[in-house]
């Protein structure tokens, strides 16, 4: 049975007299910084002087220096930029500040369990994973709730990890609805399936592929974006909140008839057989490797192709005027 702490099981005394340096101040690494802030520990923001999270960062009222001042400066080292960069990052600027019983410290387990990143034995290794976007972690935590997290130790060097880990969750306002324990293997690896195959991959692939099918059968393609693209967060919300089962309860009998024999049909076992597939290159590392090495050759480039192909699908070019009917002064770029 999973491991699970809530507010009251969890104190912020060890966080005390140590200091937080986030590194990183993207979306998930303002929520974190300015939610720590706020919790009253004691936050330092590391970034390049000069760019725009330094202005924005100092404006949030943070205590904002150079990378390798705030990692010198840190008990705890809470590194925040994309997967991608952390590598190059931390051993040009981290790593000679990553000195005996500090913590260094991350929200998704890839670094860590691919040894991107090596750090020293006689430090703390730990994480804390917010289960939803940077925004929303903020949001949530501004309402007096949280967004849930998963928390885990690698190296226990202090013998303190696991409660400098569960104090940062409380900090970041993660215990108020709870936090689970996993392993940054675990995280990693559910984490890039859940991705690809469903909440990321499968969701643009299931949308374009239903969408492609009513406009081939010359239904209006304004009629099958709303049903096959703009319905689907109503569905999905009432999953996220009640359930399948309750979401089923909520809909209409002849949608809960029509899901319930004809889903299984389109989504079957040979699409779980691709599943396995998928997970087995994740497991052994191959879309690790191939990730490293598209990236290495093409930087944020290595996108580009694949989201031109999505751009310029009809789904898109219909979807454009349908939200700017939908929501006429949302900046939808």
């Amino acid at each position: 049975m999973v491991k699970r702490w809530n507010d009251a099981d969890v104190n912020l005394d060890i966080l005390e007299d140590q200091t937080i340096a986030v590194i990183g101040y993207g979306i998930q690494g303002r929520a974190q910084a300015n939610n720590l802030k706020d919790s009253g520990l004691d936050v330092v923001v590391g970034l390049r002087n000069g760019g725009k999270s330094w202005t924005l960062a100092k404006n949030d009222g943070q205590s904002v220096m150079e990378i390798q001042e705030a990692a010198k400066k840190a008990d705890i080292i809470h590194i925040l930029v994309p997967d991608m960069e952390q590598a190059y990052l931390y051993k040009k600027e981290i790593s000679q500040h990553v000195t005996e019983n500090k913590a260094v410290c991350f929200s998704h387990g890839a670094a860590i369990h691919w040894k991107w990143i090596e750090p020293p034995k006689n430090v703390d290794v730990i994480m804390v994973a917010p289960k939803g976007p940077g925004q929303r972690v903020r949001e949530l935590y501004k309402e007096g709730f949280g967004t849930p997290s998963l928390i885990a130790v690698f190296q226990d060097y202090t013998k303190t990890a696991l409660d400098r880990v569960l104090a940062l969750s409380k900090g970041i306002g993660s215990t108020r609805p709870g936090v689970l324990e996993t392993t940054f293997k675990e995280e990693v690896e559910t984490d890039w399936f859940g991705e690809q195959v469903d909440l990321c991959g499968g969701a643009h692939s299931l949308v374009m592929k239903a969408f492609e099918t009513l406009v081939e059968a010359g239904y209006q393609p304004e009629v099958a974006y709303f049903e096959c693209l703009h319905e689907l967060k109503l569905i999905v919300d009432l999953i996220q909140k009640y359930g399948i089962t309750g979401m089923y309860n909520r809909v209409s009998e002849t949608a809960r008839y029509g899901g319930l024999t004809r889903g299984p049909q389109v989504i079957d076992e040979s699409v779980k057989e691709k599943m396995k597939r998928v997970l087995q290159d994740i497991q052994s590392g191959e879309f690790a490797d191939e990730w490293v090495s598209r990236y290495q050759k093409d930087g944020k480039n290595a996108f580009n192709i694949f989201m031109d192909q999505i751009e310029n699908h009809q789904v898109e070019q219909v979807g454009k005027d349908m939200r700017k009917m939908m929501w006429p002064d949302l900046d939808l770029t």
